[in-house]
């Protein structure tokens, strides 16, 4: 039997509307490539410094925000698992985004909310900000190191969904060992920095926004080096971690800063030599290194043209 004219009808505009949406996505996908020259967004990885093969990618505006919120824990004296609370709350809350939208009125990395008393709508969409502000709260949690991070993390985020955090823990775990410098080498980014030229006060700035100013870079061209004993506060055994952290920090911001080679204990990473740490002078994909070995002492941190 024929099928009635009416659906007939509904099935061709249901084959015509399936046809638009894929044209209109061929065009939204031509027109990217056009504006961007073809190029996707820089991607990030961290592995796992013990050897067992644990990874993590995930992408440079993430990794941006996980770098800050490390480094303004760490230099507030909070311990790796508090870092590691924060940045599985982050995963969970934001995707590790910025992002200026939520539920009801919750913003940025952390979700918080202005009428929860927070702060305002501005300092809340500042990364460092709004996870200083999460540590001061979760701080005050007692005994959160040896809590399950799932509860830990809820005590401070009154959180509807509780158990969701702890599926990021693995992840987060990993981030925290790089980004507090605990193991060295294991992060890394791809080689595409910012289109503008890299700016040695942008980075200066930067560095002190996150790190405190006890953090003392010092610019010269086109390079910044920043003493590690200047953040270390001279402890035996501290400063060679918090170099790792500071040069890992730069690695994790470079397509942000426009930086091109980070160097430090004798390892470089390059934006022309792909995902890898390697001794300074060694050829790589971009050929061969011109940084100048670096020892435990400095992090030098060069911007591109």
């Amino acid at each position: 039997m024929p099928e009635p004219p009416t659906l007939v009808r509904r099935g061709r505009l249901v084959r015509i509307g399936a046809a638009v949406a894929v044209l209109l996505a061929l065009v939204a996908y031509v027109a990217v490539q056009y504006v961007f020259g073809g190029k996707a967004d820089p991607r990030c990885r961290v592995v796992s410094g013990n050897g067992d093969g644990a990874s993590y990618e995930f992408g440079a505006d993430q990794a941006q925000n996980a770098a800050t919120v490390a480094a303004v824990g760490t230099s507030r004296g909070m311990p790796e698992r508090a870092i590691t609370i924060a940045l599985a709350t982050a995963l969970q809350e934001s995707g590790l985004r910025n992002i200026s939208h939520g539920d009801r009125d919750s913003l940025g990395l952390f979700q918080q909310r202005p009428t929860q008393g927070w702060g305002n709508e501005k300092q809340i969409m500042d990364p460092a900000y709004s996870a200083e502000r999460f540590y001061a709260h979760l701080k005050d949690v007692p005994g959160y190191s040896r809590l399950p991070l799932t509860v830990a993390a809820q005590r401070v985020q009154r959180s509807g969904y509780p158990q969701a955090y702890a599926k990021h823990e693995p992840d987060a775990a990993l981030l925290a060992a790089a980004l507090t410098g605990r193991a060295p080498a294991t992060l890394t980014c791809e080689g595409r920095t910012a289109d503008d030229p890299g700016d040695p006060a942008k980075v200066t700035k930067a560095l002190v926004r996150d790190f405190g100013r006890d953090v003392t870079p010092r610019s010269g061209g086109r390079t910044v080096t920043v003493p590690v004993d200047s953040v270390a506060g001279g402890a035996e055994g501290r400063a060679e971690q918090r170099g790792w952290e500071l040069a890992q920090w730069a690695v994790a911001r470079a397509s942000e800063l426009g930086i091109e080679r980070v160097t430090y204990g004798g390892r470089e990473w390059s934006a022309d030599s792909g995902q890898e740490w390697r001794k300074p002078g060694k050829a790589g994909a971009g050929g061969p290194s011109t940084g100048a070995r670096t020892g435990a002492d400095q992090v030098r941190i060069v911007l591109g043209q």
